[in-house]
């Protein structure tokens, strides 16, 4: 696919990988729609630096877990730009639970993980899918990670959250083909403020760091290049691409 003139949708796009996904797309000549739940200012200034690359740029607050504000952010999108070419599922919640500690997962924890992860990935593709369809076919990349490939990671409901997004990319690629491409990217460790209210953050890091045979962990600039790959390459659907330096390689 090429992107100049093409439209985009990047959920969670104010922060982090969201934030770096949006400037590549802009760097590649598409418009995009970014959108926040809280981190409205960051969202903004997100917005400013896709709109000196000289394309357009929209913020939309919307909580993807409600499939009303899901639909209202496609539309608004579509309205503003004339079309959807591309949608990067990239909003993301956890909670930071021991495994071992069964006892301390409760119902709202599974609750809060899979409506953002699960269902909120899943309504903003079924809202996107009619204009991705109609304007030539478009592409869906799913933020994933190594919690649903080795099921290490914050806690046990975010595994299974993220090993669900892994087996909904690979149905919903099924379902939307031939026009739509649906693939997942599953970091490991990213450099970003998901990990900033964690005490013991840099000895985690290093931890990452140090079983990757690369011995480093990802910034988000690596995860968006591989999410830009995913959009452009034309014969690829219905894969889990996993960038963590080769952790799940090593002896």
């Amino acid at each position: 696919m090429e992107l100049r003139g093409k439209a985009a949708i990047v959920t969670g796009g104010g922060v982090g990988v969201g934030r770096a996904v949006a400037v590549d797309l802009a760097r590649r000549g598409a418009s995009v729609a970014i959108n926040y739940s809280r981190s409205v200012a960051e969202a903004e200034e997100t917005a400013g630096e896709v709109e000196t690359l000289g394309v357009r740029a929209i913020c939309v607050k919307a909580d993807i877990r409600r499939d009303e504000e899901a639909r209202a952010l496609a539309e608004k999108a579509v309205r503003a730009f004339g079309r959807l070419d591309v949608l990067v599922n990239n909003a993301g919640v956890t909670r930071f639970i021991d495994h071992a500690d069964l006892e301390k997962v409760s119902a709202e924890d599974w609750e809060f993980i899979f409506g953002t992860n699960v269902w909120g990935t899943f309504v903003c593709t079924r809202a996107a899918a009619p204009s991705l369809r109609r304007d030539g076919g478009g592409a869906v990349v799913n933020l994933s990670s190594v919690a649903g490939v080795y099921g290490t990671g914050s806690s046990i409901p975010y595994c299974a959250s993220k090993a669900a997004i892994n087996s909904m990319t690979i149905t919903l690629a099924r379902a939307l083909a031939p026009a739509v491409r649906v693939n997942a990217v599953a970091p490991g460790f990213v450099d970003t403020r998901w990990w900033a209210e964690r005490e013991n953050k840099d000895a985690i890091k290093e931890l990452a760091a140090a079983a990757a045979p690369l011995k480093k962990v990802c910034q988000p600039e690596d995860v968006s290049k591989v999410v830009l790959d995913l959009v452009t390459s034309d014969l690829v659907t219905g894969q889990v691409l996993v960038v963590d330096g080769g952790m799940g390689i090593r002896s």
